[in-house]
């Protein structure tokens, strides 16, 4: 009978590969999970913050430390109405964006990065 020294170094290079891109899977939709719970969390607190008070630039801090774990920046972050001209019983409308790049080998190339998109609307006291 032959010698079968060399097969499980032959199977577990086979099956590393699968079991690489599965663990990358995983983190992934982790992130993206994150991302997504953390941009709900901002736009409700970004909401309130334009529902209780007109200045916009409080507004946009509020939801740059909310989302200072996903490093959002102030250009993905849309009021509207902008200004000062919001009315007690008019609605605001918060829409933040973000982008998840995928750490997951050659995934990312196929698909690009995850754009994730939270629209809150709330009436102003």
């Amino acid at each position: 009978m032959r010698s079968e020294k060399g097969q499980s170094m032959v199977e577990f290079a086979l099956v590393l590969p699968v079991l690489a891109i599965l663990l990358f899977g995983i983190v992934d939709v982790g992130r993206i999970f994150h991302a997504s719970l953390t941009l709900d969390h901002v736009g409700r607190e970004a909401a309130r913050a334009a529902s209780v008070q007109e200045d916009d630039a409080e507004v946009r801090a509020t939801a740059l430390e909310r989302g200072s774990s996903i490093s959002l920046t102030d250009g993905q972050v849309q009021i509207s109405p902008e200004g000062e001209g919001r009315e007690s019983g008019e609605k605001v409308t918060i829409t933040v964006t973000h982008s998840v790049p995928l750490v997951t080998p050659f995934i990312e190339g196929w698909s690009g990065p995850v754009e994730l998109s939270n629209t809150t609307v709330m009436r102003i006291e």
